[in-house]
């Protein structure tokens, strides 16, 4: 009895803290898929914009990129199950401008609100400056005081950011889990699918062909058809 209490796994609601929207499908959007069939209520929040960085145009196209932006994450959200979005469109590749106490409290505002038993976010190692500094708050939100929510916290790749930290660097993406994603990876391509502007063409990391390959990947190196990895940042059992 004692060896299965320790086997069991964590249920309870999920908060997945995204730097952009697209993040959290390329990160976890087969695992948010299969925890969503299992009947885990999973919830989004985006930080930045995805965005305002981008942008040379006047003010109201701006706006209208920023709409459609976000109009593709709700219908990605939607394709993967997820039980509420919700987006701070802080300014996007400027979090390092913005106070780390600030984007602190977002996030903890949200872990009251849903009290998730899991949070999954960005790896420290990320080449983008966002995904850093979304990391660093995820971190101060979730600070293990008696009788907080979390009991899980997991941190994900992303394609064309986690990879492109140099191979001899100490903050490099080791997986320690991995889901098996073999029959929500269909659901995952779908889910992109929807960022119309997000997809780029192979060989870049975040094709659909790559993204594919590296499910595949991330799979094959742990005897699955398919799978997501990540890093465990912390599990209380």
């Amino acid at each position: 009895m004692e060896k299965e209490n320790c086997e069991k796994s964590i249920d309870g609601s999920v908060l997945v803290v995204a730097a952009h929207p697209d993040d959290e499908v390329l990160g976890c959007g087969g695992t948010i898929a299969r925890m969503s069939r299992e009947g885990r209520k999973v919830h989004i929040l985006f930080v930045a914009d995805g965005e305002s960085s981008r942008s040379t145009e006047s003010n109201g196209k701006n706006i209208q990129k920023l709409d459609d932006r976000l109009s593709d994450a709700k219908r990605a959200c939607q394709i993967l199950g997820c039980a509420s979005v919700h987006s701070e469109q802080l300014p996007d590749n400027r979090l390092d401008g913005v106070e780390l106490l600030r984007i602190v409290q977002i996030i903890e505002r949200h872990i009251e609100r849903y009290k998730p038993s899991t949070v999954f976010t960005h790896c420290f190692g990320d080449v983008n400056v966002d995904h850093k500094i979304v990391h660093e708050a995820v971190l101060a939100a979730c600070r293990p005081q008696p009788g907080h929510y979390v009991k899980e916290l997991i941190f994900f790749e992303i394609p064309s950011s986690t990879e492109w930290r140099v191979a001899n660097s100490s903050t490099g993406f080791s997986p320690s889990l991995f889901v098996d994603i073999t029959e929500t990876l269909s659901i995952k391509l779908k889910a992109i699918k929807a960022y119309t502007t997000e997809l780029r063409h192979f060989p870049h990391p975040r094709s659909l062909k790559a993204i594919e390959a590296l499910a595949t990947w991330r799979g094959a190196t742990a005897g699955l058809s398919a799978a997501e990895s990540f890093v465990i940042g912390r599990k209380i059992l």
